[in-house]
């Protein structure tokens, strides 16, 4: 018993848990200021484990994500914003914009999943650009391309000397690391347990093989749709936290086919179908760009070597440079990701005896 405990404790997911808290507490007192970029690693760790469970879990490639990162964002917005009538708060929210998020997944997916592989990726790819285009062209609801703003920020309940009331969240960082690392932690907690679910092992049948799946009386069609519905709501959800946390949702070119290619990459890097996989991805691909890179271009510009004239002086211009990098590099050594699937490692393991 004690040891099964100690080998829960070291799993990777625990490990990541217990170093983002420990980070949480350090960060102010050493002034690291990882607090700050680390709340987009956990954004884009949510948009990854929402498209690890079509494309890691299900095995549909699955690239246009981004469109219902955007879905999740304007349905937030204009859940919340003043401009409009609902103004709900910001969990109800979150609430609402996880079920539209997962109605546009089953609207994306109902007439589509009878297309396999190249064909569904080409569709997918689509959906994300006329997303894109209408967000731009209702202007009477989205704003256009100037985005809807100011969105308010989150609230936590309290009771305190005056009774019960709502403590908002303010300019600091710090309140929204640990909302957002909270959040984090539930959505691997539902993933994992999807993962061993009745559900989840469907999924994984349907990915190995699909007409195996159909003779074993697994109906691919309602499997496949509810991995593109729970996958769209993680994604609208991650969708909604980024609104929340720059206030507004920008504009509809910010939700691109690039968002779709890097959270592929997230799961690609971190292990296809591995929960654990996709925080390490997420951590590997936006920390390079949100806190390697920016910490690397702050030193050159105190070395002096920073060219405002060369579009090479600037190390934030090598961001898709170094993500080109990264996966040519981990497709040559490590094909199945840093943190590989159980079943994977087998795969690869059997190969690496014959």
């Amino acid at each position: 018993m004690r040891q099964h405990m100690f080998a829960r404790m070291l799993r990777p997911d625990m490990l990541l848990l217990c170093a983002a808290v420990l980070l949480g507490v350090i960060d102010a007192p050493l002034k690291l200021g990882l607090v700050e970029p680390m709340r987009g690693v956990m954004v884009f760790a949510l948009l990854g484990l929402g498209l690890n469970i079509v494309t890691g879990f299900t095995g549909l490639l699955h690239l246009g994500v981004a469109a219902f990162m955007a879905i999740g964002a304007y349905a937030f917005a204009i859940s919340t914003c003043d401009i409009y009538p609902f103004q709900l708060g910001f969990w109800s929210a979150l609430a609402v914009t996880a079920v539209i998020g997962a109605f546009a997944g089953f609207l994306l997916g109902a007439p589509t999943l009878g297309l396999r592989g190249d064909y569904l990726a080409i569709v997918t790819l689509g959906f994300g650009e006329i997303v894109q285009d209408v967000l731009k062209n209702l202007d009477a609801i989205t704003k256009g391309t100037q985005g809807i703003n100011p969105l308010p920020p989150p609230s936590l309940p309290w009771w305190g000397a005056q009774g019960f009331g709502w403590i908002e969240f303010g300019t600091s960082p710090v309140p929204w690391y640990w909302l957002f690392l909270v959040l984090t932690a539930i959505a691997v907690i539902a993933c994992r347990n999807l993962e061993r679910s009745r559900t989840g092992r469907a999924w994984l049948a349907v990915r190995e093989d699909e007409l195996a799946a159909s003779c074993m009386g697994i109906a691919p069609i309602p499997v496949k749709m509810y991995a593109f519905a729970t996958g769209a709501a993680l994604a609208a959800i991650a969708g909604g936290l980024w609104a929340s946390l720059y206030s507004s949702t920008g504009e509809p070119g910010n939700y691109d086919f690039q968002i779709s290619i890097l959270a592929l990459c997230i799961v690609i890097v971190g292990g296809m179908g591995s929960v654990n996989g996709v925080l390490v991805g997420s951590l590997a691909m936006i920390g390079i760009a949100n806190i390697a890179l920016p910490k690397a271009a702050s030193w050159m510009q105190q070395q002096g070597w920073m060219n405002a004239s060369n579009v090479l002086g600037s190390p934030n211009n090598w961001k898709y440079l170094v993500f080109g990098l990264v996966l040519v590099v981990m497709m040559r050594v490590r094909p199945e990701g840093l943190l590989p699937a159980k079943l994977a490692r087998k795969v690869t393991s059997a190969r690496t005896a014959l």
